[in-house]
C-alpha cells in the first residue's frame, strides 16, 4: 500500500529504500465504532478505500493478530496493524507494441489511443502502456515528465480512446503544455450519454477535487478545488441517450466524465461514475477524444487531427439510430 499521510510513513522509519515495515494505526474512538473497517482505515491512512481492501484481502492488516474482513465493524479503542511493503521501483522500457500513428515528424506523434491502454506505468500498470509503446517506436521522447511519463504533454483516461500528442523533444513539449495552458489548443470529445439533455448547447463551470467518500473518484466541490470548464452541443438525441460534443476548456482528471454525471447523464458504461448495467456492450466509458488542433511548435503551422470512432462506440450509435436500445 502506498500511503499518502507523510506523518505515518515518517513514524514508521519509511523511505524511498525502506524494506518491510509495520505500523499501528491510532485506536478508534466511539464515534467511529460501527465503521466498516475498509472506510475507517481509508481515512485512517489517506489512501484510497480500494487499496485498502486489496490489502484486506492479501491479509496485510490484521486486529489483535488475525486478518481483517473489509466489512468488519469496528469497535471503539480497536487499532490495527498494517504491513507497508517496499515500494515498486518503476521503470519506462521500450515494448514492441502496435501503435495507430496520425501523424509523426521529429518533434511531434500524434496518435489514437485504444480504449484500455493505459499511458504510462504506475502502480498496478507496469508496462504494456503507450509510453512502452512510443519508446520503442521513437527511441527519442522529452525528458520533462521524467523517466516514467517521457514525452506525455496530456493524458486520457484508460478506457478513454482517442487522439492525443506527445513531444520528441523538450522544445516542443515546452510549446504544447504552454499551447494547452492558454486554451490555445482545442480538443474535443465525443461522449455517449444516459438520458435527454435538456439544452442543445451548455456551459459547466465547477470546481473538482477529489471524492472524500473515494479518492479514486473526482468530484464537484463548493470550494477548494481546481477550476474547471467544459461547453458541450447535442449530436443526436434519443429518449434515453444522448450523444454529445464536448469542449475541454480545462483539463482536470475525469472533467467530463465528473461534469456529465453532475448534469444527471453520466456516460455510458462509466464504471466509476455510472456503474448500473447498460444495454450496450463497451468496455469502460463512452468517451472518445475525437479532434485536436494545435500549432506545430516548430513551424507555427496550425493543424488538425481527428481520431476514428471506435467500433464499439460506432456499434453503439448504429444500434441507436435503428432504435435498438430497448
Amino acid at each position: 500500500m502506498e500511503h499518502d499521510d507523510e506523518r505515518i510513513r515518517e513514524e514508521a522509519g519509511l523511505g524511498e529504500e525502506a524494506g518491510e515495515r509495520l505500523i499501528t494505526t491510532e485506536p478508534a474512538t466511539a464515534e467511529e465504532a460501527g465503521t466498516r473497517a475498509d472506510v475507517f482505515l481509508a481515512g485512517r491512512l489517506s489512501c484510497t478505500r480500494s487499496n485498502v481492501q486489496h490489502d484486506l484481502e492479501q491479509g496485510l492488516i490484521t486486529r489483535k493478530g488475525k486478518p481483517v474482513k473489509a466489512n468488519y465493524k469496528v469497535k471503539a479503542g480497536d487499532s490495527f496493524r498494517v504491513k507497508v511493503l517496499p515500494p515498486v521501483t518503476l521503470e519506462a522500457r521500450p515494448q514492441d507494441i502496435p501503435l495507430d500513428i496520425l501523424y509523426e515528424d521529429e518533434d511531434v506523434i500524434v496518435v489514437n489511443k485504444p480504449r484500455g491502454m493505459v499511458v504510462h506505468p504506475a502502480a498496478g500498470n507496469p508496462d504494456g502502456t503507450l509510453v512502452n509503446a512510443l519508446l520503442y517506436h521513437c527511441h527519442d521522447l522529452s525528458g520533462i515528465n521524467g523517466v516514467i511519463r517521457p514525452g506525455i504533454v496530456h493524458r486520457l483516461d484508460k478506457d478513454t480512446s482517442g487522439v492525443m500528442i506527445c513531444a520528441k523533444n523538450d522544445q516542443a513539449h515546452l510549446s504544447l503544455a504552454e499551447q494547452i495552458q492558454k486554451k490555445e489548443a482545442k480538443r474535443t470529445y465525443l461522449a455517449i450519454v444516459r438520458g435527454n439533455l435538456k439544452e442543445d448547447h451548455g456551459h459547466i463551470e465547477t470546481q473538482l477535487d477529489r471524492d472524500p467518500r473515494d479518492r479514486k473518484k473526482m468530484a464537484v466541490v463548493p470550494s477548494g478545488g481546481r477550476w474547471a470548464a467544459t461547453d458541450y452541443e447535442v449530436l443526436e438525441r434519443y429518449g434515453k441517450f444522448t450523444v454529445v460534443r464536448c469542449r475541454l476548456l480545462t483539463g482536470r482528471t475525469h472533467q467530463i466524465r465528473v461534469h456529465m454525471t453532475y448534469l444527471g447523464h453520466p456516460l455510458v458504461g462509466d464504471p466509476k461514475y455510472a456503474p448500473q448495467k447498460t444495454c450496450f456492450s463497451i468496455n469502460g466509458q463512452a468517451l472518445h477524444s475525437w479532434t485536436l488542433t494545435f500549432r506545430h511548435p516548430r513551424t507555427g503551422e496550425q493543424l488538425t487531427f481527428m481520431a476514428p470512432i471506435p467500433d464499439d462506440m460506432q456499434t453503439i450509435l448504429t444500434r441507436l439510430r435503428n432504435g435498438q436500445f430497448h
